[in-house]
């Protein structure tokens, strides 16, 4: 063996048990498995199944312990009470990025995901407020979902009740609202500059969930010396800024600052309040950055959500019948559901709710890192740490959630049938790192479903009973199996 490769091997075992040492025998890291060198604690991690492994771990360590991903601690929280003190009432030392290497790779730093401090307070404030004010123009968000959720149907009427695979559909229509919030304009969902976007963030997901991309992220070099898809993932999100600042050149010419029509024209209107200002965060590069988070956030998690929640409907009908009876009492057939139903649909609230408690989207959303050193309950931690929080074990709590592995949208429901909150209600995260697109997502989510059955009987290929809803093995997102189903239209209520 190459002397050089005994020595690195020797070096970073005695760096990795001296790092072990220092952190958990003064009591100053929080406890956990003893690491081995280079791969840490690899081995006693099942990288398919990350929630099930710190479910074991939690068990011996308690809800605050470490692991070792290669050479690099990370401190995992476990359970409600671990997660809401770290993310909301330790929120400032607790909102930082941890490392997630291919996203520095291609963010440099900028956009509203990956960045830290100044740069990330700014953009997310921007961002929040123009999510918010969609007011930008005349149409509201909401116009834009319900205008969605009209095509979105049309598309489903086009396959005739014949059994279809909802994937490429279900997919168009997320990413159509980012387009016209982004861009303006929705596009038609055969336009071949839509399907190139959507084809490459439908590309970057799966690279994201793939055992190598977990690799990479474990040991960065691998990114900068070895080729493989990561290459790919570059490709795709380069394509995406150079479409971004071509379409901001195009708004630059048209811009009316007293009339925003999108992101774009609100971005661009920032970059003019402050060309002065040599440390300013709005620029064109942080634009690009800024919509490629924007789509990467809010179209696969918004569509593998609601084809999840396809798959649930087949298989539990009896939720679906009783969905559909409260849509038919409340809205009837001939106008299209809003976000003011929601407050009279209890149900429906439920439903939704329970959708995505159980599907449990991202088992460990996003690294955190924190700010400062702190003491979090006795544990020393240093600035600069990654953070896991497991939202598995806060969304199938057993106390809160009675049967946490059942479907069941009474989880959200009191005995006398009105909606119930629940604080352990936590897909987006929580503090002030939870996700931007909370409110858009559950805006969609809602009214893309409760159109579809209002106008459609979802039919199933199989029995209800031999429908398999576990989720495929997957390392980012918990991705539903494929299935087909037939969307048989509701008959008009005119004759």
């Amino acid at each position: 063996m190459d002397p050089i490769v005994v020595l690195v091997f020797c070096l970073s075992g005695l760096l990795l048990l001296s790092l072990w040492k220092q952190g958990s025998g003064k009591g100053r890291l929080p406890p956990g498995p003893t690491p081995l060198p280079i791969i840490g604690n690899l081995l006693q991690l099942d990288m398919k199944n990350i929630s099930k492994s710190f479910s074991d771990l939690s068990k011996v360590y308690g809800p605050v312990f470490t692991v070792y991903f290669g050479m690099k601690p990370t401190v995992v929280l476990y359970g409600y009470e671990a997660v809401k003190e770290a993310l909301i009432d330790w929120g400032d030392e607790f909102a930082g990025r941890g490392s997630f290497p291919i996203a520095e790779k291609t963010s440099k730093g900028r956009g509203v995901i990956f960045s830290n401090g100044k740069t990330w307070k700014e953009l997310r404030r921007f961002s929040l407020m123009t999510l918010r004010n969609f007011g930008m123009g005349k149409r509201s968000i909401e116009d834009r979902v319900q205008e969605e959720a009209r095509c979105l149907v049309e598309e489903f009427r086009k396959t005739n009740a014949s059994p279809c695979d909802p994937t490429f559909i279900l997919g168009c229509a997320p990413c159509n609202v980012i387009c016209s919030i982004i861009f303006k304009n929705r596009f038609d969902y055969s336009d071949p500059t839509f399907l190139n976007i959507m084809k490459r963030f439908n590309q970057n997901a799966k690279i994201l969930s793939s055992p190598w991309m977990q690799l990479c992220n474990i040991f960065p070099v691998l990114l900068d010396y070895f080729p493989g898809s990561h290459n790919q993932i570059v490709k795709n999100v380069t394509f995406l800024s150079n479409y971004t600042l071509e379409k901001a050149m195009e708004h630059e010419a048209s811009l009316n600052v007293n009339s925003p029509q999108d992101f774009i024209d609100s971005f661009l209107i920032k970059v003019r309040q402050e060309k002065h200002n040599q440390q300013t965060e709005f620029t064109l590069e942080t634009l690009a950055t800024t919509v490629a988070d924007l789509f990467g956030a809010g179209t696969e998690t918004t569509s593998t959500t609601l084809r999840y929640a396809l798959l649930l409907l087949l298989k539990h009908s009896e939720v679906t019948a009783k969905a559909q009876e409260e849509i038919e009492r409340v809205i009837g057939r001939h106008r299209s559901p809003s976000m003011q139903d929601r407050s009279h649909m209890p149900y429906m609230d439920a439903l939704v709710h329970e959708v995505q408690r159980y599907i449990d989207l991202l088992p460990i959303s996003l690294p955190h890192a924190v700010t400062r050193d702190i003491k979090f309950r006795n544990y020393l931690i240093p600035k600069g740490m990654t953070i896991i929080t497991s939202l598995t074990s806060v969304l199938h709590d057993k106390k809160e959630f009675p049967n946490p592995e059942v479907f069941d949208p009474s989880h959200f429901l009191d005995e006398r049938g009105n909606f119930k909150k629940s604080d352990y209600f936590l897909p987006f995260s929580a503090g002030k790192r939870s996700c931007a697109g909370e409110g858009l997502a559950r805006m969609e989510i809602f009214l893309f479903l409760t159109t579809i059955l209002q106008n459609f009987t979802l039919k199933s290929l199989v029995e209800p009973k031999d429908i398999d809803i576990t989720a495929v093995d997957n390392g980012f997102i918990s991705v539903p199996p494929p299935y087909k189903l037939c969307f048989i239209p509701v008959p008009s209520d005119n004759h």
